[in-house]
């Protein structure tokens, strides 16, 4: 059996912001990534997250999520074990983790907009 290759992963700096709110569009990779948020880096091997999807159907949501910068994986023996590119991530696109895991960010503030009603 031979080996597999290792992941290609992007930079988020690379990634256009239309292909991240792409990826996280959809309820898999956004359940995907709200476990990852959850988890020590490199803790969680590929099968170990609770979606509806076949191992080829999981294996597509690591990609779009790799492609657009959010995951990195790693190969740890038979496994391939992933992290959160959260400080990546956070310098790309400053107040996205925050959005997406309804957690503020160090560099988002409420009291620099106006009130919603008033704009």
């Amino acid at each position: 059996m031979g080996q597999r290759s290792a992941p290609q992963h992007n930079d988020p700096h690379d990634v256009p912001v239309e292909a991240v709110f792409a990826a996280l569009a959809d309820p898999v990779r956004l359940a995907i990534v709200r476990q990852l948020a959850e988890s020590e880096d490199w803790s969680r091997a590929c099968g170990s997250f609770d979606v509806p999807v076949g191992k080829a159907g999981l294996s597509h949501h690591f990609t779009v999520l790799r492609e657009a910068g959010l995951v990195e994986q790693r190969d740890a023996g038979a496994r391939r074990v992933n992290r959160l590119r959260r400080d990546e991530v956070e310098q790309s696109f400053p107040g996205l983790w925050g959005l997406t895991l309804g957690q503020p960010s160090a560099s988002s503030s409420s009291s620099s907009l106006p009130p919603l009603a008033s704009r």
